[in-house]
C-alpha cells in the first residue's frame, strides 16, 4: 500500500499543478545592487560544508522519493548528477523499504552512483526503530526526521496523532552516529520550534516552507473529499519568512527549501541566513528523463546563483551572506509582527 502511495505521489507532482497558490515571499526580497562590483565571475566559489562534507554548490536536492520500482531510476538519475555535481542528495522517506526489503534497492541505488557526495537518509519523526536501518541501509552521511502535519491531516488514513513528537526525535538523536537534522514538508518551521529542535541536540533545520510543492494540493488529489485539501492548499510559513525566523533564532546550519525556483531566490535565501538550498520538483520532472537533464537544471542554478553574487560583489557564499538586501511587503509585515529585525538586512556601510 505505501509503494502505491508512492507511486501516486511521483505521478501527481509530475502531472498535476501541486504548488502553492501563494508564493515564497522571496518576490518581497530585493538586493542592493553593486554598480562597482569588483567581482571576476571566473574566480566565483559555491563551495560549502555542510554536516562534514565539502559540496561544490549550496544547491542540494532535498528528499524525493524511493519506495517504488520507478523510484529506482529517478535515484539513480539524481545519485549520478549529485556525485558528478559534487552536491548533496536526500532520499525520500525509507519507511517503505525497510518494511519491505524488496523495495531496497530505490534507495540503495543512491549510495551506489554517489559514492562520495553527502547522502541524507529519511524517516518519520515516530519511526524511532527505523532510524539506524535507514542509515545502514544507504550508508547515509546524515539522516532526515521529515515533519509532515499538514500532509498527514488530509492524507486518506494519515497519522494525526503526534503525542511525544519531540521525544521521539530525541531519542533518534541520541541513539544513532550520524548527525541529524529535521525538515518540514512544504508547510515552514517557525522560530520556536527550531529553538527546541536545536535544544534537543538537532545538527542542521530544513525549514522546507509553504510556496514550493503543497502536499495539501497533492493529497487533495488523492481523496475523495476534497474540501479538507482546498481549505489547507495554501498552509503554512513562506520560505523567506520561514528562513528568517529559523536563521534568527539558531546557530545550527539551515537549509533553505520550499519553492526555490532559482539562483536568484537561493541567492535571495543565502543572503536571509540560509547556509544551503534545496530543490526538488524542478528536479523530479527531469530525472525521469535522464541524469544529464537533472546536470543541466542544477547548471543553470548555479549559473544564475553566480551572476546574482557578481551583482552584489560577492567572492564566496560567506561573503553572498553579507550582502545587503531590503525586505518589503507581506513578507517584511509578518517579519515585523513575529518581532524580527528586518533592517538589519540593509547592512548600510557608513563612510
Amino acid at each position: 500500500m505505501i509503494s502505491d502511495r508512492k507511486l501516486e505521489h511521483i505521478l501527481l507532482c509530475t502531472h498535476y499543478d501541486v504548488e502553492y497558490k501563494k508564493d515564497t515571499g522571496f518576490k518581497d526580497v530585493e538586493f542592493v545592487h553593486n554598480a562597482l562590483t569588483q567581482v571576476d565571475t571566473e574566480e566565483i566559489d559555491l563551495s560549502i560544508e555542510l554536516l562534514g562534507k565539502e559540496l561544490q554548490s549550496p544547491i542540494m536536492i532535498t528528499a524525493i522519493t524511493g519506495g517504488h520500482p520507478i523510484a529506482f531510476r529517478i535515484n539513480k538519475a539524481l545519485a549520478k548528477a549529485a556525485e558528478k555535481l559534487g552536491i548533496g542528495l536526500g532520499v525520500g522517506s525509507q519507511r517503505a523499504g525497510i518494511e519491505d526489503p524488496s523495495l531496497e534497492a530505490t534507495y540503495t541505488i543512491a549510495r551506489e552512483e554517489a559514492p562520495s557526495t553527502l547522502l541524507i537518509g529519511n524517516i518519520g519523526a515516530p519511526q524511532i526503530e527505523y532510524a539506524e536501518a535507514a542509515v545502514e541501509m544507504i550508508d547515509a552521511d546524515a539522516l532526515a526526521i521529515h515533519l509532515n502535519p499538514l500532509q498527514e491531516s488530509i492524507q486518506p488514513g494519515g497519522d494525526i496523532n503526534s503525542s511525544g513528537l519531540l521525544d521521539s526525535i530525541k531519542r533518534i538523536v541520541e541513539n544513532i552516529k550520524v548527525p541529524v537534522l529535521v525538515k518540514e514538508t512544504g508547510a515552514g518551521i517557525c522560530a520556536e520550534d527550531a529553538r527546541r529542535l536545536e535544544e534537543i541536540g538537532v545538527a542542521a533545520i530544513d525549514v522546507a516552507g509553504a510556496g514550493g510543492t503543497s502536499w495539501a494540493a497533492v493529497e487533495t488529489y488523492r481523496a475523495e473529499e476534497k474540501h479538507l485539501g482546498r481549505l489547507y492548499w495554501d498552509w503554512g510559513i513562506p520560505t523567506a519568512a520561514s528562513t528568517v525566523e529559523v536563521a534568527q533564532t539558531v546557530k545550527i546550519p539551515v537549509i533553505a527549501s520550499g519553492g526555490i525556483r532559482s539562483g536568484l531566490d537561493a541567492a535571495k535565501a543565502i543572503a536571509l541566513g540560509a547556509d544551503a538550498v534545496g530543490i526538488a520538483l524542478p528536479v523530479l520532472k527531469v530525472a525521469q528523463k535522464s541524469y544529464r537533464e537533472v546536470i543541466n537544471v542544477i547548471g543553470r542554478f548555479n549559473e544564475s546563483l553566480k551572476v546574482a553574487m557578481y551583482l552584489v560583489g560577492a567572492r564566496n557564499i560567506e561573503e553572498l551572506k553579507k550582502a545587503p538586501i531590503v525586505i518589503k511587503g507581506e513578507t517584511r509585515t509578518w517579519l515585523r509582527e513575529r518581532g524580527f529585525n528586518t533592517s538589519k538586512y540593509a547592512r548600510r556601510q557608513r563612510y
